[in-house]
């Protein structure tokens, strides 16, 4: 084999140099469709769950209305676009994402440092603080009194109070099912003593069975933010949905929305931030 001169072996290595940071640069995945091909397609598929009131539910016409569709179709008009809806429930919200199901998904899903792993997450649209569902036949007194191993906790598989019960709670019992209609007709049939959730979201499913709920007093630790969330690496379109959630947040859309499908403001509200 000839030998190189020093001059080409190091011209070389600066050309190898200069394509490795290239390489390892974040691109978006192949299977994700881009804010250029969104607009391309004039179509935008957006994830949602019909069974979590106000956010998603069926009307009288059995079409999906709530909170998450009012704002799906404004981002869409905003888009120039037409929205399609594909119905998640908490368990398959990432997964609908990383499979490509959705351009984005809503459905209350709390940003945590264990989603983030596999997906991006915009700024916040709304908040929500968890507190505890229970009977007024029964003798918890706080959330700490959870924590035994003669209660059992029913709970929607896939939703952040099952890490939080895990964390705090190891010594209850869980009971894992896959929509809130299903978790509050066994909590009221008596398969287990109390659940741990949004109550903002339990409120309609509660009017449904005529048991003598108790919710107790004050929220449980601190705010979860819930976020649009989106493929890890779609750059332009998580940039775009930023810029347009805080444009309706700034001009009152979202907090008026909330008001009408929730009756009350969120708590704490959530301050628009211009820089993200």
């Amino acid at each position: 084999m000839p030998r190189r001169s020093p001059r080409i072996l190091a011209s070389i290595a600066a050309f190898v140099g200069l394509c490795l940071p290239l390489l390892c640069l974040r691109t978006v995945p192949a299977w994700a469709r881009t804010l250029d091909q969104i607009l391309g397609a004039k179509s935008l598929i957006v994830g949602v769950n019909p069974n979590l009131p106000p956010v998603g539910e069926y009307d009288a016409q059995n079409n999906v209305v709530g909170f998450d569709v009012d704002l799906a179709n404004q981002l869409a008009k905003m888009l120039g676009v037409k929205v399609s809806f594909v119905n998640v429930n908490s368990a398959d919200r990432v997964p609908f994402v990383v499979a490509d199901k959705v351009d984005f998904v809503m459905g209350a899903i709390t940003r945590t440092p264990d989603r983030a792993k596999v997906i991006d997450f915009t700024v916040p649209i709304m908040t929500e603080a968890l507190s505890v569902l229970t009977f007024k036949t029964q003798p918890f007194k706080t959330w700490r009194d959870l924590d035994n191993p003669s209660v059992t906790l029913v709970e929607v598989r896939g939703t952040t109070p099952v890490t939080f019960i895990q964390d705090n709670l190891p010594h209850a019992k869980v009971l894992l099912l896959d929509s809130y209609p299903d978790a509050i007709r066994a909590l009221a049939q008596g398969r287990g003593q109390a659940m741990i959730d949004v109550i903002e979201y339990l409120v309609s499913y509660m009017k449904q069975h005529d048991v003598p709920w108790k919710v107790l007093g004050q929220p449980i630790g601190g705010v979860d933010y819930d976020c649009i969330g989106l493929a890890q690496g779609n750059t332009a379109l998580r940039n775009w949905l930023n810029v347009a959630l805080f444009a309706l947040q700034s001009e009152g859309f979202i907090d008026t929305d909330y008001k009408k499908w929730f009756g009350i403001g969120m708590v704490p509200p959530i301050i628009p931030q211009p820089y993200f």
